[in-house]
């Protein structure tokens, strides 16, 4: 059955190959982007020249309270009202213990973590009437801090937590999950060598690194083919949390 999806900063990487494959699935998608302006143009007219009006484009700032309130006013009405809510956006660097800044504090938690509360919170009207779900995206390192990158991994365990608190205050109406991305896409500020990477695979069970196809159907599954889960986290890192 065909779904009306909202996926926050789903123009690159991961986020944009996910919306091909659940756009490939027959369902809608209302794409958030905050600066990726030509990336996500260029994807929605790629997918609604495959089936005109499926994707909307909606430019905000989840960091800014009004920019998150046009967000979802939008979201309450495209289609119908929205089905799914994914939150995906996230802001991703180092941040060295001893010198971090109030403002990246504030920047790092309020894409992984501020965000996904206040659009859940704000769209838990649509979402009930629809027996609708949330998937966050977080990181297997939510649940093992990554050294260098404190701030991150705080707020990825914080959309963890919001994840299994929001399962049980909006149960049985509305079933939130999660997805926890291992080695999918090395990062693109250029903050990992060769030998970095060879040392992660090493560690990876599966001695590969993932496709962001990998959590598209992560995805997909907790949407349409897990009516009796929620509260969970979903690893999908090829068995990379298997070690130290």
């Amino acid at each position: 059955m065909s779904k009306n999806i909202l996926i926050t900063g789903g123009a690159r990487r991961v986020g944009a190959q996910c919306v091909r494959y659940l756009h490939a699935q027959g369902h809608n998608i209302l794409l958030h982007y905050r600066s990726s302006a030509l990336e996500a143009k260029d994807l929605a007219d790629e997918l609604n020249a495959q089936r005109a009006g499926s994707v909307r484009l909606l430019q905000a700032d989840l960091a800014d309270s009004e920019s998150l309130k046009v967000l979802v006013d939008v979201a309450r009405d495209a289609w119908g009202g929205v089905d799914v809510l994914i939150n995906n956006a996230s802001a991703f660097y180092a941040t060295e213990f001893g010198s971090v800044s109030e403002g990246q504090w504030h920047e790092l938690l309020a894409s992984n973590l501020k965000a996904p509360f206040f659009l859940v919170q704000a769209l838990t009207p649509v979402l009930k009437k629809k027996n609708g779900c949330v998937v966050n995206i977080v990181d297997i390192h939510a649940e093992r801090g990554l050294p260098g990158f404190s701030v991150y991994s705080i707020a990825k365990a914080g959309l963890v937590a919001l994840t299994k608190i929001l399962a049980k205050e909006l149960a049985p109406e509305i079933r939130v999950n999660a997805v926890a991305p291992g080695a999918i896409l090395w990062p693109e500020q250029g903050e990992m060598n060769e030998q970095q990477q060879q040392e992660i695979e090493a560690k990876v069970a599966l001695q590969r690194v993932g496709s962001p196809e990998d959590i598209a159907q992560a995805i997909a599954f907790l949407m349409s083919n897990a009516a009796y889960v929620t509260g969970q986290v979903i690893s999908v890192d090829g068995g990379r949390t298997l070690f130290t």
